[in-house]
């Protein structure tokens, strides 16, 4: 649904057959120029949409810094940890989490 909302949902069924999830999205920022090339090689992306990508991906993270971002209980906690997180987070910034798992 995320990449439809930024105009990036023709992309969906390509990231579903390569394993481009949530995490794998998020630790982009490490990869070197090698490895990015090579995920716009296997998604057959444009360059403008994979600018499109990145930046989406910096809003997020800049909103969740400045506490604008909603805070949810991380794909990977037990639901009985779901309250104590979302104290924990609205108390410390750095602990927000924002899930960029996409949705099957």
């Amino acid at each position: 649904m995320w990449l439809e909302d930024i105009n990036l949902g023709s992309y969906r069924q390509i990231f579903k057959e390569h394993g481009v999830n949530g995490e794998y999205l998020e630790g982009m920022s490490m990869f070197t120029t090698e490895q990015i090339l090579r995920f716009i090689r296997q998604c057959h992306m444009k360059w403008g949409d994979f600018i499109t990508l990145c930046k989406e991906l910096r809003r997020i993270k800049v909103a969740c810094l400045k506490g604008e971002q909603k805070v949810h209980r991380p794909w990977w906690a037990p639901p009985c940890l779901s309250v104590v997180f979302v104290k924990v987070a609205k108390r410390n910034r750095q602990s927000r989490i924002v899930s960029l798992k996409l949705e099957q």
